[in-house]
């Protein structure tokens, strides 16, 4: 009777920039002593974060297969565990893989064991720290024109890894602006020839030479380590608490504009849903380039409203990630305030405007929503957002009111406070929720990308 092997496997990917210069990391690790069996690392170049999450996978498959090359089908057992929660469901089956650049990926990271000998489990940020390390090494030595090598932390074969799941690394800081690179990244990689990525196998065993080639990285010019080191950029709104894990940190983004935008008339989700301008439009680019940048942005939601909808899809389309669309973002129903100036709704609705004013559980007039009603509706999607993505940050695409309102909320502050905010179209404000139930405010109203 054949002994069943069992694996666990965990593999991240990441860009800094997205797409930008990329690299992934992969460690099999025995699931009874904790002991790292196999480590990859790989710079793999240009690329979006979900293509290198793919390649860790697939790498980490490998090597897994590696340390057993002549053990029967079925006999190998591997548990992956990855942070991203685009691939664990799209390998499970759960969810359809409708990018072009994926499938292939997919279909090769299926091809390596038998379907009955992998399973996938999504785990936070947080636990996925050694992968996580590891890919962020093979970035570090592709912006040095370098190949990965094993860290000096790694050269001790038998140390069992840590399996306390908030035992975090410390905070490496954003990824840097990799646009003065990318150019000569591009050129430096047409011609390189693609190798199999490095591997260490632990316990003494032979390495095959799927587990024994090392790293494929593209050799630099030494020019494209002008772009900025990510370990020398300051840590401020974007770090961890050490005792908390990594927050779920949402960065809301407000529609651009509109026509009814410089206007200033009440635009809501009960009138017309108006697409963005030719401004807007402009304004939505500009965010994309923004995030790309900085390359920390991981899921994008956004409010089901036209205008929200068309920005997301820019910064999307830039950042190669889907949107989910999230229905609590909508803005507040203005009811027969919809299309109106502030100016225009004292004219005809003086007494209800008043009241409006000073009542945050008083309505619009003609059935409109109550700040309260708005309130509650945000608060319970920003509880599931949280819950669902735990330890990432995400791009929530949506309105005045519903920022106004998660800010107002992690301030603890009265309903009042939300008419001395300013919130520009296409501005940036940003939230930490950490697993204690706390929150951070860490930006408002930022129009920097847009000058």
């Amino acid at each position: 009777m054949t002994a069943v092997r069992r694996l666990v496997m965990e593999a991240d990917g990441g860009s800094r920039g997205n797409p930008g210069p990329a690299g992934y990391g992969a460690v099999v690790i025995d699931p009874v002593t904790g002991e790292t069996l196999a480590e990859a690392a790989e710079y793999i170049g240009v690329a979006t974060n979900n293509v290198a999450e793919y390649r860790g996978l697939i790498a980490g498959l490998e090597a897994a297969k590696a340390l057993f090359p002549d053990a029967p089908d079925g006999s190998v057992q591997v548990a992956v565990r990855m942070d991203s929660k685009l691939v664990v469901e799209q390998m499970s089956g759960r969810w359809k893989i409708k990018h072009p650049d994926m499938k292939p990926l997919a279909a090769r990271a299926a091809g390596i064991l038998p379907a009955s000998s992998v399973t996938y489990e999504w785990i936070p940020r947080a636990r996925n720290k050694h992968a996580d390390r590891l890919a962020n090494e093979a970035m570090d030595a592709g912006r040095r024109g370098e190949r990965w090598e094993p860290s000096s932390s790694t050269a001790d074969l038998d140390t069992p890894r840590s399996r306390d799941p908030l035992d975090l690394p410390a905070a490496s800081g954003p990824p840097g602006d990799a646009a003065a690179g990318a150019a000569k990244a591009r050129a430096a990689l047409a011609g390189a020839r693609a190798q199999a990525p490095a591997a260490t196998v632990r316990n003494g065993a032979a390495q095959p030479p799927a587990a024994a080639a090392r790293n494929g990285a593209a050799q630099l010019p030494a020019a494209t380590a002008s772009a900025r080191d990510p370990a020398a950029t300051p840590q401020v709104g974007w770090g961890v608490a050490p005792d908390l894990g990594e927050p779920a940190t949402f960065v809301l983004l407000r529609h651009g504009e509109t026509a009814l935008t410089p206007e200033k008339r009440f635009s809501g989700s009960g009138g017309t849903d108006p697409e963005l301008s030719a401004t807007g439009r402009d304004q939505a680019a500009r965010a994309a380039e923004h995030f790309a940048a900085r390359g920390t942005i991981q899921e994008i939601v956004s409010s089901p409203l036209r205008r929200c909808r068309e920005t997301a899809a820019a910064v999307a389309a830039r950042l190669g990630l889907e949107v989910r669309v999230e229905d609590g973002l909508r803005e507040t129903d203005f009811g027969a305030w919809e299309g109106l100036t502030f100016a225009e709704v004292r004219e005809r609705h003086g007494e209800d405007l008043t009241t409006w004013l000073t009542s945050p559980e008083a309505a619009p007039t003609g059935g409109g929503e109550s700040f309260v009603e708005v309130a509650e509706r945000v608060a319970a999607a920003r509880d599931g957002l949280i819950a669902r993505y735990a330890g990432r940050t995400v791009l929530a695409v949506t309105h005045v009111t519903p920022i106004k309102t998660l800010i107002r909320l992690a301030l603890e502050a009265p309903p009042r406070s939300m008419f001395r905010m300013e919130l520009s179209a296409a501005s940036i404000s940003t939230v930490a929720y950490y697993g204690d139930g706390n929150a951070s405010v860490r930006l408002l109203n930022d129009t920097s990308h847009l000058r």
